[in-house]
Order: C-alpha cells, then sequence, then structure tokens
C-alpha cells in the first residue's frame, strides 16, 4: 500500500545517496530486450523493418534517459511552469499542423522523426502536477487545492481527447488520480470526482459528436464481441496467445505472426507475438520482469528524498502502470481497444522514450 505524504515528511525519512539502481535498470533493459526480439521476429517473417528503427529510437532513447538522470528532481519543480505551458503549446501544434493516421492527428512532423506530443503530456503532467500538490501542503487538506488540481488536468485532458485519444485521455486520469491519493488530499474529495466522472461518462456516451463513431463501436464490441466485425482485432491476437500453449511455437516459428493475421501486432498486439512464439513459459517471464521493473519504480518513489520527487514518481509509476494493464488486457480481450503500448515492447520512438526518460527519473534521486 502506497503511504500517502503527510506534511511532515523530510528527507531525513529517507534514503539518501542510493546511487545506480541496477535493479531497475536491468529490468527496463530486459522488458527492452523482450520488446527487440518480438520486433525482430515479425520483420524475420516479413521484413517490415521495425526492428532496425526500434533499435535506433532506442540508441536516441539514452538522451532522455541521461537528461532525467542528471538533472536533480529540483529542476523539474522549479521549471513546472514553462514546462507546463510548453506541453500545452505543443498539444495545441499537433491539433493545427499535425499529421493524422487512422483517423487521428497525434503526431508532429519534424521530419527526421515523428514526435507524439500526448505521449510527453503524461510525464510532464506528473512532474507539473506534483509540482502544484508540493508546493501547496499546507493546504492539501482545502477544497480550493483539491479544484485546481482538477483545473490543471483539465487543459491537457481536453486537448489529447480532441486529437481523438481515448486511450491517452484515460492515462492523464490515472496520473491525476494517483498523484492526488499520494498527496493526501481527502478521499471525500476524491470519492466525489470519481461519482462525478461516472456521470460525466454517461453523459459524453450520451451527447452525439463528443465520442467518434469508432470509439463508440469499441465500447460495444466489447460489451458485445463480434469476431468478424470491431472484435476482429482482440479476436485474432487471443488466438494468437492461445495457439502458443505451455511453451509456444518457438522463436521466429510463429504462423499466425508470419501470416499477419494479428493487426497493430508491432504496437497494440505486440503481446501476441509473445504468447504466440513463447507460450504461457513466456509470457511468464514476460510478467516478472514487468513486476519487479514496477517494484523498483515504486520503491525508487517511496524512498525519495523530497515530497516532489516521491508525488512526481507516483504520477508516473501510473502511467506505465496503466499503460501495461490497459494493453494486456486490450490483448486477453477483458478490456477494450484504447489504442495503449506495452512499455518498452511495443514499436514507437516517443512511447519508448518516455519510458527510458522515466527510468532516468527514478534513479536521479542520488
Amino acid at each position: 500500500m502506497i503511504r500517502t505524504v503527510s506534511r511532515g515528511y523530510s528527507s531525513s525519512h529517507a534514503d539518501s545517496g542510493r546511487g545506480l539502481d541496477m535493479g531497475l535498470l536491468a529490468s527496463a533493459g530486459l522488458l527492452l530486450f523482450f520488446g527487440l526480439a518480438a520486433l525482430y521476429s515479425i520483420d524475420h517473417a516479413r521484413d517490415t523493418g521495425w526492428f532496425g528503427k526500434q533499435l535506433a529510437l532506442a540508441a536516441l532513447g539514452i538522451v532522455p534517459f541521461f537528461l532525467f538522470y542528471k538533472v536533480p528532481p529540483e529542476f523539474w519543480q522549479r521549471v513546472a511552469t514553462p514546462l507546463y505551458i510548453f506541453n500545452l503549446v505543443m498539444l495545441v501544434a499537433v491539433l493545427v499542423v499535425g499529421t493524422s493516421a487512422g483517423g487521428a492527428q497525434r503526431w508532429l512532423d519534424l521530419k527526421v522523426i515523428q514526435f507524439q506530443p500526448s505521449e510527453f503530456s503524461k510525464i510532464a503532467l506528473a512532474l507539473t502536477l506534483a509540482a502544484f500538490y508540493a508546493n501547496r501542503q499546507e493546504y492539501i487538506r482545502r477544497p480550493s487545492t483539491f479544484l485546481l488540481s482538477f483545473l490543471h488536468l483539465l487543459p491537457p485532458l481536453l486537448l489529447v481527447f480532441k486529437q481523438p485519444h481515448l486511450g491517452g485521455t484515460l492515462t492523464l486520469l490515472a496520473i491525476w488520480f494517483a498523484v492526488t491519493v499520494v498527496a493526501g488530499v481527502p478521499w471525500r474529495f476524491i470519492g466525489f470526482a470519481l461519482l462525478l466522472g461516472v456521470v460525466l461518462s454517461a453523459v459524453v456516451w450520451k451527447v452525439p459528436g463528443v465520442l467518434t463513431p469508432e470509439q463508440k463501436s469499441r465500447v460495444l464490441a466489447f460489451i458485445n464481441p463480434d469476431p468478424k466485425g470491431e472484435s476482429y482485432q482482440q479476436t485474432r491476437a487471443l488466438v494468437a496467445l492461445g495457439s502458443g500453449g505451455a511453451f509456444g511455437a518457438g522463436y521466429l516459428h510463429g504462423q499466425l505472426k508470419a501470416a499477419g493475421t494479428v493487426p497493430a501486432q508491432q504496437t497494440d498486439f505486440i503481446f501476441s507475438v509473445v504468447g504466440e512464439e513463447g507460450g504461457l513459459f513466456g509470457v511468464t517471464l514476460l510478467m516478472a520482469a514487468f513486476g519487479f521493473f514496477f517494484y523498483r519504480c515504486w520503491t525508487a518513489s517511496f524512498k525519495a528524498t523530497s515530497v516532489y520527487q516521491r508525488l512526481a514518481g507516483a504520477g508516473i509509476l501510473a502511467a506505465l502502470s496503466f499503460h501495461f494493464f490497459a494493453n494486456i488486457g486490450m490483448n486477453l480481450m477483458i478490456l477494450p481497444v484504447v489504442g495503449l503500448w506495452l512499455p518498452f515492447v511495443s514499436y514507437g520512438g516517443t512511447a519508448l522514450w518516455m519510458c527510458m526518460g522515466a527510468v532516468g527519473f527514478f534513479m536521479s534521486d542520488r
């Protein structure tokens, strides 16, 4: 259970000088290895080029890793306001001049690479919301602080929702919830927000034009699956996972992977590649790696030497763990498809850089 931050918390209550967390670094590296291995397997069968691109993106990811590792956490607290404004500027820019794909406008074309601001907004929200609460520790139980925190969330939330990106919107809500709980906001406020969220969800569903037809059809497909309709992706992913059995078809030998029968197999449904070729054994190893990685992230956050880093760590951990559960849930057909990648494993530059930057942040309290 995560303790909430009290006003009396100080650096004397936490360990300092921990240096490199080799367990965290090794588990993150193992997860990246799983992703690269799965992408290489897809390339081996269909010559897609994803493995080489992801390898190059991982090399570039050393930059955000060292940026967050070398820069003291207090710096992000000091620059929270310009960081918040920069985040909003990028989210507005993607709606104005961004490129579109699959019915969504989520990318900024920087010629050399494509950058996805909604991914950056997750770590930016964690950093800036943590600063908001850390600067108001004396007023943490006031209704005004709670309302202002929601106003802090609202602009990036609406801009991401507008793209449209339902998965990204839900991730931002998860970050806000985690940081708010760990900050020590009274549960009666949080309970009211959750109740309000349920009511607003019903309103959003009923009001025409708020949710796209695709978003609604995916939710309806989850409630009433149609293997030949909107449930096709999940059905094929589940078949691939089931075909792996106990020990899988063997590395590079997945037939459904080779045939390309699972759409978005390099991103949303890469878990199915691990399941088909590694079976229950391979999936268990991947789950164990995630479990240890999240444990080390939680430990780093729990032992943080400042209120700010503890809160920011809670937000970043919430983002990564929410992605994990949502992605696995999509593949197992126990959650609707919301377009969320599997941390370190799925193909994608901005997503991978966010993950590597997160590792740097968790290791930065030295």
